[in-house]
This record gives structure tokens, sequence and C-alpha cells, in this order.
């Protein structure tokens, strides 16, 4: 219910349209969102495939200076959030920023560029994304063992012909889902293209609901890009579900790699050196440089209420999101079945669908029990006061269905890892349903249930559009803070926050990078 109901009320928005409105939207605005949003997810789509892929090759099949490095290394993008990225790189890569001051200073005054196109969004957006692609992609390389290519190699391919008709076959369907995860990001996105003023569905979405002050509106442009959203995962489901890749489950071990000498050892070092350097080291460098020389100022009680805020919301967040992921793993594995597949396939879609579309739909749910409450308040002849709409309630349950996917995977992985006999067992003996749930799930699935509530806890944290929309008054949070900053253009400012949530951000990477080196 928490994903079906603001969906339903999403798509039957249409039964009311503002005509005026609309024919605006027609007239200047939609072409252009359609076209914007196009060309960016088929950009971050090539340039994540790119990098993601070449990048897994080299650390998983092939040794050369730096590799283990860059093995983990290239894995940190992945805690810095892409409206960070993205007002960093405007910071020093714009007309003002100290690259062209230096540029200028050595090569004349009419240096000069602007880092506002098409392009600079998605090489934002693909150096935060990568990641996705590498990691899932590195799994599989690393997975297929030597095995395919030695066969190749009898065949007669040289190493490049055996991973273009061998390892990137077999590595598809990895391949597919991290960029699956992805374009669901690049199409969530609201941070990094307002701060870049490139307008997509998402900042259609805020300008209607805060600038036309039409929720209808806002929340039929969402039920356009929901239809995107559900389009893409179709055509993803379509794509990895017809074909299948059996593979050696062994992991390649050092001596099995390829080898790389002379100028490839050092094309190979330079490129990964490169990546990492662009996606992790300056961004982090150039905060900590902000932090230190301007905003460590801003480290007074407003700031640590800030802090306060957003770590309560994402506590909270946490453990509402944890326990409903948990009875949602339970009930699947004691009612196995298409129904009990169905509904979970439902509760986890939510991870898809950008956080406006659930802000709009959960807000239009809201409006339509208050006015009921409203109703019945008014018979009784009380005072008509709103219980759900402005409260924190509406941004908890956004969160809850936003990110109900993150923490089930963890929680069924540990599931499944407990065999059956051992809660029948205790049943044979006479225990309760809770007294199995407290003694016997609770503790051996504390290691899952933690990492959930770690991924969920630092994803709320990062979470700007449905915050946006749907944060009580005076509930504003470090994403919050750092989307007022930039909307004015004062990046060092918005360093302090912006580092704060790097730093948490490493905390579940850290966890990753230990599980995937397992």
């Amino acid at each position: 219910m928490m994903v079906a109901a603001p969906l339903l009320v999403v798509v039957l928005s249409w039964n009311g349209i503002e005509a005026d409105l609309w024919l605006h939207l027609i007239q200047t605005q939609l072409g252009r969102l359609l076209g914007n949003t196009f060309i960016l997810v088929l950009g971050v789509s090539i340039s994540v495939l790119i990098l993601g892929v070449s990048l897994a090759w080299l650390t998983a099949s092939c040794q050369f200076p730096g590799r283990k490095l860059f093995d983990v290394g290239l894995m940190l993008p992945l805690a810095v959030p892409a409206y960070v990225m993205a007002f960093v790189m405007v910071g020093l890569l714009d007309y003002s920023g100290p690259v062209q001051q230096q540029l200028r200073a050595w090569f004349g005054s009419g240096i000069s560029f602007s880092f506002r196109g098409t392009g600079a969004v998605v090489m934002v957006m693909s150096l935060v994304l990568y990641p996705y692609v590498y990691m899932l992609s590195r799994n599989a390389f690393l997975a297929q063992g030597r095995e395919p290519l030695e066969a190749a190699r009898v065949l007669g391919y040289n190493p490049v012909l055996g991973f273009f008709k061998v390892a990137l076959p077999m590595a598809r369907p990895a391949i597919v889902a991290g960029l699956a995860l992805a374009l669901m990001e690049t199409l969530a996105d609201f941070g990094a293209v307002q701060i870049f003023n490139y307008d997509t569905f998402t900042t259609a979405i805020y300008k209607a609901w805060y600038g036309f002050f039409d929720i209808r509106t806002a929340a039929q442009l969402a039920s356009i890009l929901l239809l995107i959203v559900l389009s893409g995962l179709f055509a993803e489901r379509k794509i990895r579900g017809g074909a299948e890749y059996f593979q050696s489950g062994k992991r390649a071990v050092a001596h099995s790699r390829i080898p790389l000498r002379g100028g490839r050892a050092v094309a190979a070092t330079l490129y990964c050196g490169l990546v990492l350097t662009l996606a992790f080291l300056v961004p982090v460098a150039q905060l900590v440089f902000w932090v230190a020389k301007y905003s460590w100022r801003d480290l007074d009680s407003r700031y640590m209420g800030l802090v306060g805020h957003t770590l309560s919301l994402a506590a909270l967040a946490a453990i509402i999101t944890v326990a409903a992921a948990f009875l949602l793993a339970l009930y699947k594995r004691t009612y196995k079945g298409k129904l009990s597949a169905a509904v979970v396939r439902l509760a986890t879609v939510g991870y898809a669908l950008p956080g406006s579309v659930l802000a709009v739909g959960i807000m239009l749910s809201f409006n339509w029990l208050d006015s009921i409450v409203a109703a019945v308040q008014s018979g009784l002849g009380f005072a008509v006061q709103p219980w759900f709409v402005g409260g924190v309630l509406a941004l908890l349950l956004a969160y809850a269905t936003r990110f109900l996917a993150a923490a089930y995977g963890p929680v069924e992985t540990s599931l499944e890892r407990i065999r059956p006999s051992i809660p029948e067992a205790a049943s044979i003996l006479g225990a309760q349903p809770m007294d199995i749930v407290r003694r016997i799930y609770l503790p051996m699935l504390a290691p899952g249930l933690f990492t959930a509530a770690l991924l969920v806890f630092v994803d709320v944290m990062k979470e700007m559009p449905a915050t946006l929309l749907m944060r009580p008054f005076g509930w504003d949070t470090l994403a919050v803070r750092i989307y007022e900053m930039t909307s004015e253009g004062m990046w060092p400012q918005a360093a302090l926050p912006g580092l704060t949530l790097v730093l948490v951000g490493l905390i579940p990477v850290i966890v990753l990078v230990r599980g995937s080196s397992r």
C-alpha cells in the first residue's frame, strides 16, 4: 500500500486538467523537458557503460601498477551525492572559478568557457554514477574465472577479442543491472540538474508545485516521469530475462590476470588514476579547502540543528524501513507463491521512483485523508486541523517507500541463510511465533538488519527532492541547506554540509567494499 497508493493517486490526477497551464507548458517547456531528459539519459548511459565496464575489466582481469589501490578506490565516488559533485565542479570550472582564473593568468584574458551545458551535466552525473556499473561488472568478471578466456585463446582469440566475444557477453546481466541503477538515479536527480539550470521533469515538478502552486499539474508531470521510469524497468527486465549465462563460480586469482607491460601498463594506471582523481579526490579536496578557508565559521548552533534534523529523520526512516523490509521478507518466506512474489515486487519498485513522484503522490493522498478528517471534525463540532499534511509522518512515509528496496536486499539475503529447519524445530518445541522472531530471527539477522539500516540511513541523509517538497516548517536538513546555498551561487557556504554528507556516505561504501572483497 505504501507504494501503490501514491502511484494510483498520481495516475488518477488526470481527472482534472488546468487547460491554460498545460497549454503554456506544451508551447514553452514540454518539448524541451522531453529532449533534455532523453539527452541526459542517453549521455549518461554511454558514459557510465564506457567508464564502468572498462575500469571493471582492468581491475578484475589485468595486472598493472596500482591495480589493488584502484580496485577499491574506484568505488569511492558512490559516497559523493550528485548535487555535491555538481556545485564543486561548477565552483572550480566556471568563469570565476580558480581553474579559469589560473588559465587567464597563464595565457591571457581571452581564455573563457562555460561549464553549464549538457556536456557538463552528463560529465558530473557520469562521474558519480559509473560505480554502479563498475561494481557489478567487476564482480561478474571476477566470478568468470580463467576458463572462458583460456577457451577463447584456444579458439584463436587474442585478449581483446576474448573480452568482446566471451567475457563481455557473460557479464551482460550484471552490466545491464548496474546501468539500470545508474539511469534510475539520473531520472530521479533534482539537485545536480537544478545547479546547472538544466530543466528536466524533476525540476518541472518542483516548479509546478512551488512556482505555480498547482499540485495537480505537478502530479500530472510526475505521471509522465513515472511512465518513463516504468518503461525503463520493463525494458531492463526484458533485456536481462531472455538469456541465461553460466559461470564457473571461481574468482580470478592474481596469476591468471593479463599482465600489462610498458606503455599499456602506464596507460591503464593513468586512466584509472584520472577517473579516481576527477570523481573523488578533486571534489573532496575542494570541499576541505572551502571548509578550511570559508565555511568553518558556519559550524554553530544553527548548523548543529540541521545535523540534528538530518540524523533524526534518517534514524526514524531507517527504523521504519528496516522493520517493513523484515516483515516483507518474512511474509515472502512464510507464504511462498506468485502472490507474495508480486507483493514484494510492487513494494520494492519504490527505489526506481524519483522522490518528487512519491512526494506528489503522498501529498495528494494525505490531502484526501485530511479532507475526510476535516469533514468528521466539522460534523462533530471540533476545530478543523490537518492531521497528515505538513507533518513528519508524510516525509517518513516517502523515505520508507523510496528506500524499502535498499533495505529489503540485505534482509532477504540474510534470511535465506537461515535454514527452515531451525524455526520449524522451535515451533515443534512449543515456541510461539513472536518468540521465534525474537529469539531466532532477530539475533541471526542482526548483521543484515544493521547493513540495511546503514544503507537507508545514508540514503535518507542525501535525499533532496522529497525533502524539499514535503519537509515540515522548520525541519531543514543538510541537503536543504546545500540547495539554499547553491541556489544563490554560494559554493563555499555549501561545502560544510556537502563534506559532512560525503564523509557519512563513505561508511556504506566501505561496507560494500569489504563485502565485495570476500
